[in-house]
């Protein structure tokens, strides 16, 4: 069991309560004020179409999405429609139970999960289940690519270039396309049972981002895409390697939240929603981080910022403070 020092707790509780690092954080190059797709009301990461109100973000329409792929497809071959080999190491018990940390301060929730993929290593910060925002869209297109799989084919043209347009821009109607494809929560949550998540239920009625999962959840997901020596996985290592592609090529403004974790290789998806019966945002990060040449796999969900710039420096304090545990030799 990981053992975090309670200096280094009390600063995730800070931040977790403040909305910022201790000592303040200024954006880092290539960040910005504010959220990138600039939702204004729930629907903007819920799923809905357009036709039911949702604020999707500017930029080439489905029509022109579909002509040139971003990132070819990977020449998908059928793997076996079973779970990972052996089951996921579980991550250790909560650091709460350390006696390390205290309850995170009223308002803000937050939960990160790490794993260490050279020593297998792993600890959890927090607990509970979150919306999913747009991070769940790695999930729709781990979906995509197990019925590719399941189909012996590879994506379409369309499909690949949809996929590219979801993970890389975080688009909101290609998402939908494809939430559909999937065969939406139902498809979702069949895939999830394939690749290990036990904690994770498809949004009901189109809503996509409204998905509900844990950290642990998401650090299986990434297991999945990453998986440690020694371990396997339901994707192919063509789906594993395209989906890091496209992880890899975020755009610039949307690199925040698990990068801040890593001095190195970071592929990543972010998540931003603005809930409109609280007026409070759910601000989520996951992806892969190297950091001092070791790799890290970092999910971290939170809900109840005040404001989208707050949660996403608590996000990535957060994360930061998660893999310095790790680097800075704590004891398992």
């Amino acid at each position: 069991m990981l053992a975090v020092n309670a200096a280094l707790a009390t600063a995730i509780i800070a931040t977790a309560a403040a909305g910022e690092p201790a000592g303040g954080h200024p954006p880092r190059a290539g960040h910005t004020t504010g959220p990138a797709e600039a939702p204004t009301v729930t629907a903007a990461e819920t799923g809905v179409p357009a036709a039911r109100g949702a604020v999707l973000p500017a930029g080439p329409g489905l029509a022109d999405l579909t002509r040139t792929p971003e990132v070819p497809g990977p020449p998908v071959r059928p793997v076996p429609s079973v779970s990972p080999a052996g089951p996921s190491p579980a991550p250790s018990p909560p650091l709460e139970n350390t006696g390390a940390l205290s309850a995170p301060s009223p308002g803000v929730r937050l939960s990160v999960a790490v794993l260490e993929t050279d020593t297998g290593r792993s600890a959890v910060f927090g607990e509970g289940k979150f919306d999913t925002a747009s991070i769940v869209k790695v999930d729709i297109l781990a979906a995509l690519l197990l019925h590719a799989q399941d189909a012996g084919r590879e994506l379409t043209e369309e499909e690949q270039a949809l996929a590219a347009a979801m993970i890389r821009r975080s688009d909101n109607e290609a998402t939908h396309a494809l939430w559909a494809v999937i065969g939406r929560e139902a498809g979702l949550d069949a895939a999830n049972a394939r690749l290990g998540l036990t904690g994770t239920r498809g949004g009901e009625g189109g809503h996509w981002g409204l998905t509900q999962t844990t950290s642990e959840d998401q650090l299986t997901l990434l297991r999945a895409v990453f998986p440690p020596a020694g371990t396997g996985s339901a994707l192919s290592p063509e789906s594993r390697a395209y989906i890091r592609r496209l992880m890899a090529g975020v755009v610039a403004d949307q690199r925040w939240g698990v990068s801040a974790a890593g001095d190195g290789e970071v592929r990543l998806k972010n998540g931003w929603l603005p809930r409109s019966h609280t007026q409070l945002w759910d601000i989520n990060s996951i992806g892969s981080v190297v950091a001092q040449g070791r790799r890290y796999l970092v999910a971290v969900v939170s809900d109840g910022h005040a404001d989208y710039a707050s949660g996403v420096a608590a996000v990535e304090a957060a994360a930061a403070a998660a893999v310095a545990s790790f680097r800075e030799g704590s004891e398992v």
